[in-house]
């Protein structure tokens, strides 16, 4: 696994580090007709050949150029303004997949689906059961003290929802992690920052209603971790 460790570093290089903004912005301009991409796509296979320090592996860090060079040029091609987020989110994870099939290749290694045992499937399980299906049963369950928004203060699109998957997902890494103490932590953080809004809106039902909320989604996700410790 250490061949992948060494091609996820070229790709945080060459992706991150050695990429200057102005190489990317002449690519979004030109697209394939930029001198940067093929500079920045050799960069990659370079980086690669010289990490791994292998002559046998030439051949791939040659197809890893083509490969990389390839996925970016998709992006550009096809990227709007409106669609940049969703087509970097697709390009990074493309070039891990390349990198992944680069190194099960090189070292020829099998992928044993044995080791795929009941205790993945608790896990997988439990991670699914605290993103979306908990968001949706906790706004169900108390859709009914929905407080009116007086102020009509704006928020990001969705930030709740997001901030409620990622606390949760803390709360059960904590707990399969006997890190307990963790959790006090991450309430009483969030407890801080929630403080101001709820003083400034001076509005009972919203802190009610924030309360019920956020003990929801703690008491959903420490029940989940600890069964899926106990199973």
């Amino acid at each position: 696994m250490i061949i992948f460790i060494k091609l996820l570093l070229t790709h945080l290089l060459g992706d991150f580090i050695l990429q200057p903004t102005a190489w990317v912005l002449d690519k979004e301009r030109k697209k394939h007709k930029s001198i940067y991409l093929y500079i920045h796509s050799i960069l990659h296979g370079l980086l690669a050949f010289i990490f791994i320090n292998e002559i046998a592996f030439l051949g791939y860090a040659i197809a890893l150029t083509v490969t990389h060079g390839g996925i970016d040029y998709l992006k550009l091609r096809f990227q709007k303004n409106k669609t940049k987020r969703n087509w970097f989110l697709a390009d990074q994870i493309l070039h891990l997949i390349v990198l992944l099939i680069i190194t099960f290749l090189y070292e020829k290694t099998v992928i044993d689906f044995t080791l795929i045992n009941d205790s993945f499937w608790i896990l997988i399980t439990g991670i699914l059961l605290l993103t979306k299906p908990t968001s949706i049963i906790i706004r169900n369950i108390i859709s009914i003290w929905t407080p009116e928004n007086k102020k009509k203060n704006s928020s990001l699109s969705n930030a709740g929802n997001y901030i409620g998957i990622l606390e949760r997902l803390f709360v059960f890494c904590f707990i399969l992690t006997n890190h307990f103490e963790a959790i006090g932590f991450l309430l009483a953080a969030k407890s801080i920052f929630r403080f101001g809004d709820l003083k400034e809106a001076k509005d009972r039902k919203l802190t009610e209603y924030v309360l019920i909320g956020t003990l929801l989604s703690f008491g959903i996700a420490i029940l989940t971790g600890l069964i899926v410790q106990i199973l």
